[in-house]
């Protein structure tokens, strides 16, 4: 039993290394919100460099969770980043939201969720290795990464530490 999901480990984190280029990593950082650590985040592209979503693909936004966060929590509070940033429209977030809630799952402590824009435009997201989906709206990979590394983030250190500028 122990060998079956050793190979089911190594089997979902080869599918992933197999479906993304050799990435190196930009930068890496914590998420806090209050006295909670949410999760560890890192950016990584070809060359472990970003300049921006035309010129930087791939790229790999990956979140290791520190606790446990509801599908639904998640989705909300990503909503409700769209919301601040205010660079979409609300039926843009809701159908958006309406397609992660199909890709996504809870987290739990431990878990890690990546997102991949392709040199396609699209957004591949990966849950502990395994492929869960993709949105192929080519608007919607400006608006999930923004949320982490655009000027006006909510979270300007987490920003500055994946783009390695701290």
């Amino acid at each position: 039993m122990f060998k079956l999901i050793v190979s089911l480990l190594i089997f979902g984190f080869s599918a992933m290394v197999a479906a993304t280029p050799e990435l190196k990593t930009v930068g890496e950082g914590s998420y806090r919100y209050l006295f909670w650590q949410l999760y560890d985040a890192r950016l990584a592209s070809t060359h472990g460099t970003f300049s921006d979503y035309q010129q930087t693909r791939p790229l790999l936004l990956e979140l290791t969770y520190k606790r446990d966060i509801s599908k639904k929590e998640f989705i909300d509070a990503t909503v409700d980043q769209w919301q601040e940033l205010d660079h979409s429209t609300e039926q843009q977030q809701r159908t958006w939201a309406a397609t992660l809630d199909e890709l996504w799952r809870d987290v739990t402590e431990g878990d890690r969720l990546a997102a991949l824009l392709t040199e396609q435009g699209q957004v591949q997201f990966y849950f502990n290795g395994d492929d869960i989906g993709v949105v192929e709206d080519p608007e919607f990979a400006p608006a999930f990464f923004d949320i982490w590394l655009h000027p006006d983030t909510t979270a300007p250190k987490l920003r500055r530490q994946l783009l390695a500028t701290e």
